[in-house]
């Protein structure tokens, strides 16, 4: 059995706006700051619950993460500027991500 690519290094650009995330199998990929906010997973934009599925978040033009805490061995939890940070951003799904943004098959 294959085991998913891990991650060696996550880097964060104030100026560019995005999450440069390098694994180890040699893939990378710059993730914008607002596709993250957009597809947090958390519950809040998810709208698991009750009730109807909750609007998109607006993002603000000058969305940053303000900061980043290792979530155990497989995730990260994201602190952004609008005060959002309820979402686990896992490996995996930080993978997904940076895939779709390079046309690689994320609907989000």
């Amino acid at each position: 059995m294959t085991r998913p690519a891990w991650p060696e290094r996550l880097a964060f650009s104030r100026s560019a706006r995005h999450l440069s995330i390098h694994f180890d199998d040699g893939q990378a990929f710059d993730i914008p700051y607002a596709t993250l906010r957009r597809n947090s997973p958390s519950a809040e934009v998810r709208g698991h619950g009750a009730g109807p599925k909750p609007p998109a978040p607006v993002i603000a033009p000058d969305l940053t993460i303000d900061k980043a805490e290792p979530v155990g061995r497989y995730a990260v939890r994201l602190y952004f500027s609008d005060g959002h940070s309820s979402g686990l951003f896992t490996w995996p799904y930080l993978r997904q991500l940076g895939e779709g943004e390079t046309g690689a098959g994320f609907q989000g």
